[in-house]
């Protein structure tokens, strides 16, 4: 049987931090401050094909706290995930890539920022889930309204 005959393939191969962050520009200051802190979190999305059959998928998020005007600690975390995917159809590969990935790649991240700020002396920050598939549909949306305002160019133009 060949490989095209076979259903469709979607294996775990590794998940793993790519890149990390950690800056506390006010310390040890920021320690003796008594204001509540505010937080702000801003998610990304991203996949590649490494090589046929083989696709890294990633998540990063940027945390910023500040306490008053201050910035306490901002964060920048990169965690990805290596995923064999095969005999999977093409318009569903955005999908996957996009939301399904990042959904098995999230409680890896977010275990991963809060042990990091644990570590700066400030309590964890446990990231509440996170709805990727929301975050697809408002990407594809600005793409949409970007091409209608012939912002973007499309693939068979160029």
């Amino acid at each position: 049987m060949s490989a095209q005959e076979q259903g469709p393939v979607f294996v775990i191969q590794r998940m793993y931090l790519k890149g990390m962050s950690l800056e506390l520009p006010h310390a040890p200051a920021i320690f003796l401050e008594s204001h509540q802190p505010s937080v702000e979190i801003q998610v990304d999305t991203g996949g590649l094909q490494v090589v046929e059959g083989i696709h890294e998928s990633f998540v990063t998020i940027t945390l910023t706290t500040r306490v008053g005007d201050k910035v306490a600690f901002l964060v920048e975390t990169t965690q990805a995930g290596i995923f064999e995917i095969r005999n999977v159809p093409a318009e569903q590969m955005d999908i996957l890539l996009n939301v399904v990935c990042p959904n098995m790649i999230f409680p890896y991240l977010r275990a991963n920022v809060a042990d990091a700020i644990q570590r700066t002396g400030f309590p964890p920050i446990h990231l509440a889930e996170i709805n990727f598939e929301a975050i697809y549909q408002q990407r594809l949306a600005q793409q949409e309204s970007e091409r209608g305002a012939g912002l973007i160019v499309p693939p068979s133009a160029r």
